[in-house]
């Protein structure tokens, strides 16, 4: 499955492989970005790698079912990961999550990357729902799921164990049906 990639006007989203090692690493380091992440900061690059070693490895399955990539601008620049988990094929439907490096933030990366990976599994997969969580107080992540298009259907309590605590957790998805932007 190494050929999957999604490219956009500004971006190329391919499969994470060892050489992004240290921009992962580097990326769930910030304080900024893991604020509203339950993974943590990594106490070293060896715990980046047990993180990141059942991403890769998934990526070279035949069948995916967890996708994870490298989110690169048109200079290369590694500025986040994205992530797309298949559920039940029965019910075509999937999660995305993604994590943005802080320098890139406020330039639309975010939605750009979603808007491509709903188009992705939408036109490619086949889904019919796809659906995304995001912390209450995530304003960032709010407005990158409502610019792309996804509907808030419902809100989980103290779901999310943050640092600051338990969160809430908005719900958002949007169906094959509903209308999508354009790449």
């Amino acid at each position: 499955m190494k050929g999957i990639e999604i490219t956009t006007e500004r971006l190329k989203l391919r499969l994470i492989d060892w050489s992004d090692l240290n921009s992962i690493h580097q990326l769930h380091a910030l304080p900024a970005t893991d604020e509203f992440n339950t993974l943590g900061i990594p106490k070293n690059i060896e715990e980046t790698k047990r993180i990141i070693e059942p991403w890769i490895a998934e990526n070279k399955l035949v069948n995916l079912k967890n996708y994870t990539f490298a989110i690169e601008n048109k200079s290369g620049d590694f500025i986040g990961l994205f992530g797309l988990k298949l559920g039940k094929e029965k019910y075509r439907r999937a999660e995305v999550w993604y994590k943005i490096h802080a320098d890139y933030w406020k330039q639309g990366f975010a939605t750009e990357s979603l808007v491509a990976v709903i188009n992705f599994g939408f036109d490619d997969l086949k889904l019919h729902r796809i659906e995304a969580g995001c912390a209450v107080g995530n304003m960032g992540s709010i407005r990158v799921l409502e610019k792309a298009g996804m509907i808030k259907e419902g809100r989980l309590r103290q779901v999310l164990p943050l640092k600051s605590g338990w969160s809430d957790n908005f719900e958002y998805s949007i169906l094959e049906t509903d209308k999508r932007k354009a790449n």
